[in-house]
């Protein structure tokens, strides 16, 4: 491993700094922790007003963006050959450094600003001051209130700035592009944050407010429709069809796999009831004529279900339902289709979400997103691959693959036509669920992972819920979800 020198504030360092040091010390990096006194601190007036946001949410945990009296001091007795610059502001040597930008500012304290004002910013990794190596696209789920707006951005400049000195240590650093940088004044920056709150964060928290109060804070409906021919993912639009999913209101259905066996089709759903705030996964059976009967669970476990991928392998029927809250990926045999199913198989650790399978080029791949322990679940993509179904699962060598918030997260299951390969994808641009995207996939195999930018899916037709993110088809069957306002 090589020898880092990590540049942290000497006064009032930030959670998110702590927390890349020591990551870097986990991963059995050399490192030294070097003090930079001329590092600006984040004003009172901001920290206090984000301590109280998040009281009123009920956040107990330390912010990333907290003040911390200090990181210690770490020495050792090898020179350095790399320096990750967590101030921005490290004078320049003959090392080769790293250094995140924040819509092009050197400190992190516009990311308070970008997010009261309503912008998602984007995080450059930066070498020696000149070339863009690595960047971020962070996930902000909760854009009403700054201080976890905040929380997603910083979490997602710690899996950078990780990933950016992983790459750097195994010698495959991308040279991207030079880099923008944008004027900054420290000492007008708590002006700065209020009048982006007084205009921005406060009018929308206003506005949630307002809308919970009078709606279901989420409700989705799936659509269905049996069509011949191609789809929704060769066309990159809706198109007319549909039905909706009939629901009481008092629980939605969302994440819907379809799966054709001995002539009959199947859905399978996230099936959550408001009141208990916890998806089962149920299924829905079609009848010669295509109407649904009554979905009916079929699995239940002590945390939330979702994303109930059901396909068939090796002669049997699998499910693999996303279990994130949970901590673990199970995989699910059927017993006796389509009611019972018993977990066969621990595939992955951790808050993994919407993982979606896919074989080619002889093995197994899994595609989805991982939290990386704080921030969002939906904008840091990484891939797995395996010989055979039960495991072991191995993480890509370049995970996360990326940090996108337009295309990290896998909406449905891969697409084949002809020797291409697709990807429904969440857009998350518009807030979770906002959209779909189609991405090809361009390269895989154990060394590289590239998918093209995605496709958006417009929403012309007869589906009256817009904002989708899920698509699936099999056979005649095609299916999507959709959120919708519904009164409490």
């Amino acid at each position: 491993m090589p020898s880092i020198d990590i540049i942290v504030p000497k006064y009032a360092p930030r959670r998110w700094q702590e927390i890349v040091v020591a990551r870097l010390q986990a991963e059995g990096h050399d490192i030294a922790v070097v003090h930079e006194a001329g590092s600006n601190a984040w004003p009172a007036a901001i920290n206090t007003a984000l301590a109280i946001e998040r009281k009123i949410f009920r956040r107990r945990d330390l912010a990333l963006a907290a003040p911390l009296s200090e990181i210690p001091a770490r020495s050792r007795d090898r020179s350095a050959v790399l320096r990750l610059d967590l101030t921005g502001h490290a004078a320049p040597l003959d090392i080769p450094t790293i250094t995140l930008r924040f819509d092009g500012a050197r400190s992190d304290l516009s990311v308070a600003r970008s997010v009261a004002a309503g912008a998602l910013p984007v995080i450059d990794a930066v070498l020696d001051g000149k070339t863009v190596v690595g960047r971020a696209w962070p996930m902000i789920d909760r854009r009403e209130t700054v201080s976890l707006g905040a929380e997603d951005v910083l979490a997602r400049a710690v899996t950078l700035a990780v990933s950016t000195v992983r790459a750097f240590a195994e010698n495959r650093l991308v040279m991207n592009e030079p880099v923008s940088t944008v004027s900054e004044n420290l000492v007008s920056g708590a002006l700065g944050f209020a009048s982006a709150c007084l205009t921005g964060a406060l009018p929308r928290l206003g506005r949630e407010a307002m809308r919970r109060a009078r709606f279901r804070h989420a409700h989705w409906r799936v659509g269905y429709r049996f069509i011949d021919g191609p789809g929704v993912a060769s066309s990159c639009e809706l198109g007319d069809g549909w039905s909706v999913l009939p629901d009481a209101g008092d629980r939605f259905y969302a994440d819907p796999f379809p799966f054709q066996w001995q002539d009959r089709f199947f859905l399978f759903v996230e099936d959550y009831p408001h009141t208990t705030g916890k998806a089962v996964i149920s299924v829905v059976a079609f009848d010669a004529t295509g109407k649904p009967g009554e979905p009916r669970c079929v699995l239940e476990e002590p945390y939330h279900l979702s994303y109930p991928q059901v396909f068939e392998h090796g002669g049997a029927i699998w499910m693999l339902p996303e279990a994130s809250s949970g901590g673990k990926l199970i995989l699910y045999r059927s017993i006796e289709f389509p009611d019972r199913w018993a977990p066969e198989a621990v595939l992955i650790e951790g808050e993994i979400s919407d993982a979606t399978l896919l074989e080619h080029g002889g093995q197994l791949w899994l595609f989805a997103t991982n939290r990386d322990g704080h921030g969002s679940t939906s904008d840091t993509l990484v891939v797995f691959h395996a010989p055979r179904l039960a495991g072991p699962w191995t993480p890509h060598v370049l995970n996360p693959v990326l940090i996108d918030r337009r295309m990290a997260r896998p909406g449905g299951a891969f697409v084949r036509k002809g020797s291409s390969i697709y990807l429904p994808v969440q857009d998350g641009t518009l807030g979770y669920g906002g959209g779909l995207g189609i991405s090809q996939l361009l390269e895989l195999d154990e060394k590289t992972v590239r998918l093209s930018p995605p496709r958006p899916i417009a929403a012309r037709g007869d589906w009256p819920y817009p904002k989708i993110h899920t698509l699936n088809r099999s056979g005649r069957l095609e299916v999507i979800d959709g959120i919708a306002a519904v009164r409490k």
